[in-house]
């Protein structure tokens, strides 16, 4: 077994109760693995939420640990469902467990008796899923014993149009709770509240709920709080959405942390 599939930023200052997870941000493939896909899509593998440890990188300065997966979601993809139920049902297409496909249709596998069977499926679910959930579950339970109520962050990125799951361009920002149900209510207009405070179109489950992770994760009863950001590529990257772009990205990066911040004050209460 290779190292790790993930790699963890411990925080830089004293930590805070905040997990930040960045799930799709992978770009290596296995070495046994790495020869059955189509070479030249994985050159630069198109889904990637590309840039988001960048976008990110003031978390660990503000007391937050960050998770984030070494490998393409082309491998695994650590947002979907172990046992590939549908995260919606309305009838939807949504990318799967271990996809054959890119997000346009292009076959990402040279050919088509390398596309993983269903015992290959187990076999990197066991490698490089579950280890990732581990991974979170050992360290919220370790922030749990020093400050109980803890907030837990999937980070995610698209791009701005993609009509095979949309046929309208996304909205720019898209905070998912799976209707509420993964984050206290006071927690969720926090977020919504300092989110919107710029001048980004923000939706609030519309038209991503959040994936499987803030609903595998997020439980108000056990003091675990999960929330999903979506937004679109073209807010920190260039018109293609290929090349990070600094300037574009310093104000998304500015109500991130400004978000971080009001959600970590709340915290501080909620763990009095």
């Amino acid at each position: 077994m290779e190292n790790q599939p993930y790699v963890v930023i411990t925080p830089k200052v004293t930590k805070v109760p905040f997990v930040l997870s960045i799930p799709h941000s992978g770009i290596e493939f296995p070495n046994e693995l790495k020869s059955k896909y189509n070479q030249e899509l994985i050159a630069q593998p198109d889904d990637t939420d590309w840039f988001l440890q960048q976008l990110y990188d003031f978390s660990s300065e503000l007391g937050i640990t960050i998770i984030y997966a070494r490998y393409s979601r082309w491998v695994i993809d650590l947002n979907r469902d172990p046992a590939s139920k549908p995260l919606y049902n309305d009838g939807r297409i949504i990318t799967a467990l271990t996809p054959v496909t890119d997000f346009l249709g292009n076959k990402i596998y040279s050919e088509e008796k390398d596309e993983p069977n269903e015992e290959e499926v187990k076999r990197r679910l066991s490698i490089y899923y579950w280890p990732y959930y581990k991974k979170i579950e050992e360290l919220m339970a370790g922030l749990q014993e020093d400050f109980n109520h803890v907030q837990f962050w999937d980070a995610h990125s698209i791009r701005s149009l993609v009509p095979t799951i949309r046929k309208d361009k996304f909205p720019e920002m898209i905070l998912g709770d799976n209707d509420e149900k993964t984050a206290d209510k006071s927690l969720i207009a926090v977020a919504m509240e300092s989110l919107s405070s710029a001048s980004f179109q923000v939706n609030h489950n519309e038209p991503f709920k959040g994936g499987h992770l803030t609903r595998y994760f997020g439980n108000p009863e056990k003091k675990i709080h999960a929330l999903q950001l979506e937004m679109i590529k073209s807010l920190y990257m260039n018109s293609d959405e290929l090349i990070y772009d600094a300037e574009k990205a310093l104000a998304v990066k500015n109500v991130l942390k400004s978000t971080f911040e009001s959600l970590i004050k709340k915290m501080e209460e909620v763990n009095q």
